[in-house]
């Protein structure tokens, strides 16, 4: 499959008064035309810093993307971008649905509006035209009696009308990159599900690549075609759906697995809870950051960072787990299923 986008050795830091703060530290992964890819963890972990730095929303001097890293997106460096460039790249070759519409939509624009205005800044069209477009759009994102919500606000719309006029912006010039950042974040189940099928519908329909970000490994069970489980800044295990969730091989993805509700259980036993609490991003990390919370620590994992076992073509952990002479263990969400 053709590679779309590219991210080499991607390293974070924020400036705080405290300290230099290491959001994200050597994350790499491609994706592919049509393919969707999972980003899954804990608040904090990494992945919405991980999501801005390919848009470059992330802007010195809060911010230092470290020189090592790269964002290629079809062989071009997006970090080295000019201004120009970068302005035609945000919106028209990649795009974003940010995590909450509510403060993410301007209050004081009409919905139609702020559709039109990216169509107007990346095609060159006129007003007329533009809004020819964006009511295409909004009937794209199913939203009914299109041409009515075009005037209205925000405030005036429920929140998954919300979230389908954010994907609406995110689809308006059509990228061939679109990151969801947590869109199903705050609204029920049913609009969850409604949400999930229209992206899915719209990358099948448009061949669009998606970044999906999120905490819930429920929402990218039935649509994501790659998963990387992300904590503490790193990737520590990365796999196809079927691998991740059939063949986990890392404590940390053993635990995100068993904290989901399941409804084949027979009896009333509590639900698994991960204890403890991410370790602090501003320390420098040279072991393996889970070890503090993992049931299965060993002496090693306290002293080193394990490297990344590569067991399939498309399944990797960095686990000591992994090593020959480890002991061979099940984890708890193995013994129930």
């Amino acid at each position: 499959m053709e590679k779309i986008l590219e991210v080499k050795d991607l390293r974070v830091s924020f400036n705080t008064y405290a300290g230099e703060v290491k959001a994200v530290r050597g994350v790499s992964f491609d994706l592919a035309k049509g393919e969707t890819l999972a980003f899954v963890g804990e608040s904090g972990c990494g992945k919405s810093v991980t999501a801005k730095s390919i848009m470059r929303l992330l802007q010195p001097p809060f911010v230092d993307i470290k020189e090592t890293s790269q964002v290629l997106f079809n062989g071009e460096d997006v970090l080295k971008m000019d201004k120009k460039r970068l302005r035609n790249y945000r919106g028209n070759d990649v795009s974003m649905i940010f995590q909450d519409p509510m403060t993410s939509l301007n209050p004081t624009m009409t919905c139609g509006k702020q559709i039109m205005e990216s169509l107007i800044l990346h095609k060159n069209i006129s007003k007329a035209e533009a809004r020819e477009e964006a009511i295409k759009t909004l009937k794209l994102v199913k939203i009914p009696d299109a041409e009515k919500r075009m005037d209205e606000y925000p405030h005036q719309l429920s929140g998954g009308m919300r979230q389908r006029i954010m994907i609406a912006i995110a689809l308006a010039c059509s990228p061939s990159v679109l990151i969801a950042d947590e869109p199903t974040t705050a609204l029920d189940v049913t609009i969850q599900a409604q949400i999930i099928d229209l992206l899915r519908e719209l990358r099948d329909e448009l061949n669009t690549a998606i970044i999906l970000v999120t905490h819930d490994l429920g929402v990218v069970a039935n649509f994501a075609d790659r998963i990387q489980v992300m904590y503490a800044g790193q990737v520590l295990e990365r796999g196809t759906v079927d691998e991740i969730f059939y063949e986990a091989k890392h404590p940390y993805t053993w635990a995100l697995l068993s904290s989901v509700p399941k409804l084949a259980k027979y009896n009333k036993q509590e639900l698994y809870t991960l204890k403890g609490t991410p370790p602090d991003l501003i320390l420098p990390l040279e072991h393996c950051p889970f070890a503090a919370r993992c049931e299965f620590c060993m002496p090693i994992c306290k002293e080193r960072m394990p490297e990344e076992t590569v067991l399939s073509d498309t399944h990797k952990v960095s686990c000591w787990l992994q090593h020959p002479n480890a002991p061979k263990v099940k984890s708890f969400y193995e013994r129930e299923v």
